[in-house]
């Protein structure tokens, strides 16, 4: 059987709504994005001896009580950060520059006492600025529950401000042991 001609113009917004129905239940989470960065008083050479050390994120953090990592600045390195809070992040290094001050790693195996999120990737990088340093800290992550409707705890917002405020914290260390200072 087929449809008349004059029913089709009636059907094409039915039939569109229903795709896009379709089409919102069936979306997953979307990738979330984080960039900070800081101004810091030193050159950036002096900068990244301190923070291009991919294992040494321990000596400048505020947030970590340890931090172990095995075959230093090497693509492939990992390194694991136990935060103070509670959780342990296992980082994996996939790029390290020390000619461009920048290296990219990845969470491998992801902790949601840590952060609440499921995944990550983020790049450190020390430019000139000035007569100081400028770090960027750029991460982009999914949230901690990838299901279509997750608790408030493992949302996009919850992520959003876990990985905020861990970078915040990690840049103000940075500045403050580098430029001589304490966080407290």
């Amino acid at each position: 059987m087929r449809m008349p001609l004059a029913l089709v113009p009636a059907l094409v917004p039915a039939l569109a709504v229903l795709g896009l129905a379709g089409a919102a239940l069936a979306h997953g989470p979307t990738p979330q994005k984080i960039d900070q960065s800081i101004t810091i008083q030193a050159p950036p050479d002096a900068v990244w001896k301190v923070v291009g050390d991919f294992g040494g994120i321990g000596r400048w953090h505020p947030d970590v009580a340890k931090a172990e990592a095995s075959g230093g600045n090497v693509e492939g390195t990992t390194r694991r950060v136990t935060l103070k809070a509670g959780g342990t992040l296992v980082e994996g290094l996939d790029e390290w520059l020390a000619d461009g001050r920048t290296y990219s790693y990845r969470m491998s195996d992801p902790d949601l006492k840590a952060l609440p999120v499921s995944s990550y990737s983020a790049t450190l990088t020390v430019t000139p600025d000035g007569t100081g340093s400028k770090v960027s800290w750029i991460g982009r992550f999914y949230r901690g529950d990838t299901g279509n409707e997750p608790p408030e705890n493992l949302s996009d917002e919850a992520g959003r401000a876990a990985m905020n405020r861990y970078f915040a914290d990690g840049l103000k260390g940075l500045k403050a042991a580098v430029e001589g200072r304490t966080t407290h």
